[in-house]
């Protein structure tokens, strides 16, 4: 038998232990292996028309002619893991093929990944419909029946909502979610691409982690 002792590669002396079944020890960090000295913190943004939480985050525009884009755009200092998107779309008498109740977009509302050394990824072509949103999301929440499936009552004052929560960790099998590293141009969009000034609330809360 050849004795084997696995260390830290960086000068640390740290060695991986062997427990009395034969086990190994492993423990399951709640944010990505960095300085143990950092603390991870809550990050909450709407998606607005600058990127940054001092923008207009109402996204009931017209982006017929030119198209519009909301975003999160990248931390000048901190690194963000963007883990879920709260979307709420409140408009009287919603249903789910159309957007809102103003009918289905022709154009569609495209959400993409921007990176700074690659470009886009995109997520969705064009979001057309309150289904396509309840989609992408995976049907996430899940409540009510028929045609009252996945609306809630009274999201915007008295008007019915379709409220999916899309999770960006579980749906992509992104551990941490999806990165916007500090200091560089990465940031996520929804561009708006057709007039939908008509409907009663429309905006995107993104949910995350920040250090």
């Amino acid at each position: 038998m050849l004795p084997t002792v696995l260390v830290d590669g960086h000068g640390s002396g740290h060695r991986l232990k062997i427990n009395g079944e034969g086990e190994l020890n492993a423990v399951l960090h709640q944010h990505p292996p960095r300085n143990e000295d950092e603390i991870p913190l809550p990050y909450r943004q709407y998606l607005t028309d600058t990127g940054y939480s001092d923008g207009d985050n109402d996204m009931r525009v017209n982006g017929s002619s030119s198209e519009i884009p909301f975003l999160i755009k990248a931390d000048p200092n901190q690194d963000v893991y963007l883990k879920t998107l709260a979307v709420v779309i409140a408009d009287a008498g919603a249903t789910l093929n159309n957007f809102g109740n103003i009918g289905a977009l022709s154009n569609g509302i495209k959400f993409e990944w921007n990176i700074q050394e690659s470009g886009a990824i995109e997520i969705h072509e064009g979001l057309k419909s309150n289904w396509d949103f309840v989609r992408l999301s995976g049907g996430n929440p899940s409540f009510g029946q028929g045609t009252s499936s996945f609306r809630a009552n009274n999201v915007s004052g008295n008007s019915e909502g379709y409220i999916p929560t899309i999770d960006l960790q579980q749906i992509y099998g992104l551990q941490w979610g999806l990165r916007l590293r500090a200091g560089t141009n990465d940031n996520i969009s929804f561009t708006i691409r057709d007039n939908i000034t008509g409907v009663d609330q429309f905006d995107i809360i993104a949910y995350g982690i920040k250090f």
